[in-house]
């Protein structure tokens, strides 16, 4: 069993069957992992949900925040933008069939006889990766029960971006998807700053991309996550971000996890 991750799809369907083409996925013999942001901003959101669907088991995706841009849009609590392109989704006969499926969906993904973890956008330096997952499952209880639509209603904003076990209710739930989906720097005592999405290197005095933060408790475990354009593909010993740009014209990127072997990538 060979096992592949990819990219930010974000809607470009053209290139993720170019990619998976290209790597020669299988899904009886190969696995599947996906960082999440499989809509929008692209042109076919709805192909690339009905192509990750009928993938079946082989596959493993997360939720990234455009994933939750198009479930609190469904639900009412939010309203399109000029900038959204799912239009295809909401528009399609079996769109309560694929809104159910993608929200079953997890937000964090931990492999732990291999030490791996899959997420959209990391974990926040405080987090263990146990505590990371024990977060995620309640946010995942709430989107997965009958009460979703209202569990989505105070998603949207940047506070609290301070870390603490007394944190309740919608706080708690509300930090654990901006740190899940939404985060790249950290300031030095880990609080999560959404302010700046740029490149590292030309971020503002005081941040620190969140996977460089000094005492980051989940680095005993190797992190596989996207969300992050402006930093491109990047692979080390304990971490590897796969976000390269396809919907912006670059490139959607797989690679093999199971063994070191160069990325694959598709032109956008």
């Amino acid at each position: 069993m060979r096992l592949f991750a990819i990219g930010d799809i974000q809607g470009c369907a053209t290139e993720f069957d170019e990619l998976l083409r290209k790597i020669a996925f299988r899904p009886s013999r190969d696995r599947l992992w996906l960082v999440g942001d499989l809509v929008n901003r692209g042109p076919d959101s709805l192909a690339v949900l009905r192509r990750v669907m009928r993938l079946g088991s082989s596959v493993t995706c997360v939720l990234g925040n455009h994933d939750l841009h198009l479930l609190a849009t469904v639900a009412g609590r939010r309203e399109l933008s000029p900038a959204d392109t799912f239009h295809d989704v909401l528009e399609a006969p079996d769109v309560d069939r694929i809104v159910d499926w993608l929200r079953h969906r997890p937000l964090l993904h931990h492999d732990r006889q291999a030490k791996r973890v899959l997420v959209h956008a990391g974990i926040p330096p405080p987090w263990t990766v146990a505590r990371a997952r024990a977060e995620a499952r309640e946010v995942e209880a709430f989107l997965r029960g009958r009460q979703w639509r209202s569990a989505l209603r105070e998603m949207y904003g940047g506070e609290p971006s301070a870390w603490s076990p007394k944190l309740k209710g919608a706080d708690r739930r509300r930090y654990t998807i901006n740190a899940l989906t939404r985060m790249r720097y950290c300031d030095r005592r880990g609080r999560i700053d959404l302010s700046y999405s740029g490149a590292p290197g030309t971020q503002p005095k005081g941040l620190t991309p969140w996977f460089d933060v000094p005492g980051r408790r989940s680095s005993g475990s190797h992190i596989v996550f996207g969300h992050w354009a402006a930093l491109g593909l990047l692979r080390r010993a304990d971490v590897t971000c796969l976000d390269t740009g396809c919907v912006w014209g670059n490139y959607l990127t797989a690679v093999r996890l199971d063994r070191r072997t160069r990325s694959v990538r598709v032109s956008g």
